[in-house]
C-alpha cells in the first residue's frame, strides 16, 4: 500500500519567499514521492538519516557564510567577532560587523531554513523509519536516536542564533490550511527543556554510549559520525550554558518585556538563586561528562618531544583534525580531545584564507591570507611568563595599557632568535617586531605574522611578509588576496601544500568543556577547587604558568570569572566561540561596538607596525539575537520579531 508523503511543518522557515501553502509544498524534495519507497531498503533509510546529519556546519567554509558541503550552513562567527576579518568585502561577516544586517538579508534566513529543514529530515525519520521491514537488529533503535539527537542540535543552533523558537513536530498534511501554519514562538525555558529532554530521550534509547570505546569504532555506518551518548551530553552542556548565561536568563533588560501576540513571555524573570541553579545544573553535566568520558579515549591532546610536554605541538595538533588519523586515540591524536566533528569539509577552502599569498614562490605555498587576525586578539595572548601583556586601551581604543609584570615591549625589533623553551624551534626569527617575541606557545600556533617563516617547507623555506610590497602584501600581485590586518589565522593552517584537503572540521572538543565546567562552577559555586583545577589543565597544556602556590606559580586571580573568559578566549579561538561568548555573557556592545586594528599594511618600513584602524565596527542590542527573518514574519503573524527589528 502506498502512503502519501506528509509533510513536516518546519517553524514557517519552507515558507520563507513563499506566497501560498502550494509553495510550501513544492520544497519537498522531488525523489521523495513516498515514504515506503524512501524506507524501502536498509541502504536508502541509513541515506535518509545521512541526509539529517548533512546540514550540521561546515565551519572551514566561513569565507562564503551560509555555504558549504552537505547543506550549507557555514558561519560568519569568526570574523565577525573580534577575532578576525576577511579581506572580501562580500564576506557575511562584514555585514554583521557594519551594522547593516537586517531581516531580509539572505543568510539571516538560509541558517533558519535550513536548520529548519534538516529537523524536517529528522522528524521524518523519527516517525517513519519503522516502514523499513529489513533492517538489522538494533538499527531502528539507534538510528531513530540518532535522528532524535539530530533534531535537538539543530534546535541548538537556532536557539543560540535566533533566541527562543517555535517548536515545531506536527506533521502537516497536504490539506494544511493559512491558519494552520499560525505557529508562535516557545519560551526560552521551553526550547531549552525541549533540547534537553530530546537529548536525554536520545541517550535513553538506542544511542552507542561512546562510540570511540566500542567494536565499531572504524567509520562505518555504526561507528565515528555518528552521534553517541557522549556527544549528547556534550550539547546538554552546550544548552545549559546558554540557558544560563546573561543573555539567556532573563538578565538580559532589553529583552526582558519581549512577548507573543497573545502576551505569552518568551525570555524569564528568575531570581538570583534561580540562576544560581541554572549555572549549578550546567556544571553538574559538564561534571558528570567528565567523569564518564575522560579517560576512555577522550583527553587533552598532548605531545611529547624527548620525553617533555611539547606544548606548541600539543595544542596545535588538537585542532587539526587528520582524516587519516580519525581513529587514533593515543594522546597525541586530535581524534582524542575532538568530541563533535564534520568529516566532509571544506578544508582547502579554509587552508587557502590561511595561506598566506607568497607571490612568486612555488605553487604549493600561494594562496590568499584573506583571513586576517586582528590586533586585539593578537594582544590576548599572554606572554610565555603567563601574563597578559595588554590590560586594556586608552579612550582611542588602538594605545595600549601594558602590563609592565608581563614583560612585554611594543616597539622595537628583536636582535636574535627566539627560541621555544622546550624544544629550541625557532618561534619568532630575529628582526621581527619585539611584541612578537616571547609569547605563549598557543600564540605562534595561531597567529602568523610578519618574519614568520612558513608552516610548509616542502619545496624550501619561506617567510611571509604582509608590508605593502612584502611577498604578502596588499602592493604585489594580486590586489584581492591579502591580509587586511597585517596579521593571517594560522590555526588549523596546513602543514603542506594548501590544496591539500584532509582535514576535520573540529566543531567540538574537550578543551571547551573543561571551559565550560570552571565557568559553570564559577557562577554557582565560586570556592570549588576544581575551578582553578581545570583552568589549569589548559594551562598546563598550553605551557603557560600554572595559578596557584609555588615558585613557578601565578597568584590565584581575584577576577576569577575574568580569568576564566581571557583563558577561553584564547584556547577557542578562530574556533566559533567568541562569536556567541561575548552575546550570551552580554558584553558584546563593548567588545564589538568599536574600531579593529592592525598593523599599516599600505606602508614598507617602520610605519607598518603602527597600529591602524581596519574597520570601525558597529553594535547595537538588537545585534544580540539575529532577526528572524521578514518573509516569515510576514506570512506567519503570530511570529514575534525579536527586539530591535
Amino acid at each position: 500500500m502506498k502512503k502519501t508523503l506528509t509533510i513536516f511543518l518546519i517553524g514557517i522557515v519552507l515558507l520563507l519567499g513563499s506566497n501560498s501553502c502550494n509553495d510550501y509544498l513544492d520544497q519537498v524534495p522531488n525523489d521523495l514521492l513516498t515514504l515506503d519507497k524512501v524506507f524501502e531498503t536498509r541502504e536508502t533509510t541509513l541515506r535518509y538519516l545521512n541526509t539529517a546529519y548533512t546540514f550540521m556546519p561546515d565551519e572551514f567554509q566561513q569565507r562564503d557564510v551560509a555555504r558549504g558541503n552537505g547543506q550549507g550552513t557555514s558561519g560568519a562567527w569568526t570574523a565577525g567577532s573580534d577575532e578576525a576579518e576577511y579581506v572580501w568585502d562580500g564576506n557575511g561577516a562584514n555585514t554583521i560587523n557594519n551594522g547593516s544586517l537586517t531581516p531580509s538579508t539572505g543568510f539571516v534566513w538560509d541558517y533558519w531554513s535550513r536548520y529548519y529543514k534538516g529537523i524536517r529530515v529528522a522528524t521524518l525519520f523519527i516517525e517513519n523509519a519503522h516502514l523499513c521491514e529489513v533492517l538489522s537488529a538494533g538499527d531502528l533503535e539507534q538510528w531513530t536516536a540518532e535522528a532524535r539527537a539530530v533534531r535537538a542540535i539543530y534546535y541548538y543552533y537556532l536557539f543560540r542564533l535566533y533566541g527562543p523558537v517555535p517548536i515545531i513536530n506536527t506533521p502537516l498534511s497536504e490539506q494544511a490550511s493559512s491558519a494552520d501554519l499560525q505557529i508562535p514562538r516557545n519560551s526560552v525555558e521551553e526550547v531549552a527543556n525541549y533540547i534537553l529532554s530530546e537529548l536525554q530521550t536520545a541517550m535513553d534509547n538506542g544511542l552507542i554510549d561512546n562510540i570511540k570505546t566500542s567494536s565499531n569504532v572504524s567509520v562505518t555506518e555504526k561507528g565515528l559520525g555518528h552521534i553517541d551518548q557522549a556527544i549528547a551530553k556534550a550539547f546538554k552542556i552546550q544548552t545549559r550554558m546558554l540557558a544560563a548565561s546573561h543573555l539567556f536568563n532573563g538578565s538580559n533588560e532589553y529583552y526582558s518585556s519581549m512577548a507573543n501576540p497573545d502576551g505569552k513571555k518568551l525570555f524569564p524573570n528568575y531570581s538570583e538563586g534561580e540562576k544560581k541553579q541554572l549555572w549549578a545544573a550546567a556544571a553538574k553535566e559538564a561534571e558528570e561528562f567528565l567523569t564518564k568520558y575522560d579517560g576512555q579515549n577522550y583527553g587533552l591532546t598532548k605531545v611529547y618531544t624527548d620525553g617533555a610536554l611539547d606544548p606548541y605541538l600539543s595544542y596545535r595538533e588538537a585542532v587539526r583534525g587528520n582524516k587519516n588519523d580519525l581513529t587514533n586515540f593515543d594522546s597525541r591524536s586530535s581524534s582524542r580531545e575532538m568530541i563533535f566533528f564534520r568529516q566532509e569539509c571544506n578544508a582547502s577552502t579554509m587552508q587557502y584564507d590561511r595561506t598566506p599569498k607568497h607571490f612568486g614562490y612555488p605553487g604549493n605555498y600561494t594562496a590568499s591570507g584573506g583571513c586576517g587576525a586582528v590586533q586585539e586578539i593578537v594582544d590576548a595572548y599572554a606572554m610565555a611568563n603567563g601574563i597578559k601583556p595588554i590590560t586594556g586601551y586608552q579612550s582611542d581604543y588602538k594605545t595600549p595599557i601594558i602590563n609592565p609584570a608581563s614583560g612585554y615591549v611594543d616597539n622595537g625589533f628583536t636582535t636574535e632568535d627566539y627560541l621555544d623553551p622546550v624544544t629550541g624551534r625557532i618561534f619568532a626569527p630575529k628582526g621581527v617586531l619585539k611584541a612578537w617575541a616571547n609569547r605563549e606557545p598557543r600564540f605562534y600556533a595561531d597567529i602568523t605574522f610578519s618574519g614568520q617563516k612558513w608552516l610548509y617547507d616542502g619545496e624550501g623555506d619561506v617567510y611571509s611578509y604582509f608590508n605593502f610590497t612584502g611577498n604578502s602584501g596588499k602592493g604585489i600581485g594580486n590586489s584581492n588576496d591579502y591580509s587586511k590586518t597585517g596579521y593571517v589565522v594560522r590555526k588549523t593552517a596546513p602543514l603542506g601544500p594548501w590544496g591539500n584537503g584532509d582535514r576535520i572540521c573540529i566543531l567540538l572538543r574537550l578543551a571547551q568543556i573543561y571551559l565550560d565546567y570552571a565557568e559553570a562552577l564559577n557562577e554557582s559555586e565560586p570556592s570549588n577547587p576544581n575551578i582553578l583545577k581545570y583552568v589549569n589543565y589548559i594551562r598546563e597544556r598550553a605551557g603557560v604558568p600554572q595559578y596557584g602556590t609555588g615558585s613557578n606559580a601565578l597568584p590565584i586571580p581575584s577576577d576569577m570569572r575574568q580569568a576564566i573568559r581571557d583563558e577561553r578566549r584564547v584556547e577557542l579561538a578562530f574556533e566559533c566561540a567568541r562569536y556567541f561568548d561575548v552575546r550570551r555573557w552580554g558584553i558584546a556592545e563593548e567588545t564589538q561596538n568599536r574600531p579593529i586594528h592592525g598593523m599599516n599594511i599600505a606602508k614598507d618600513g617602520d610605519e607598518f607596525y603602527e597600529r591602524t584602524v581596519v574597520e570601525n565596527r558597529i553594535f547595537q542590542k538588537k545585534h544580540y539575537f539575529f532577526p528572524i527573518p521578514e518573509k516569515d514574519i510576514n506570512i506567519n503573524r503570530a511570529l514575534t520579531q525579536n527586539m530591535g527589528w
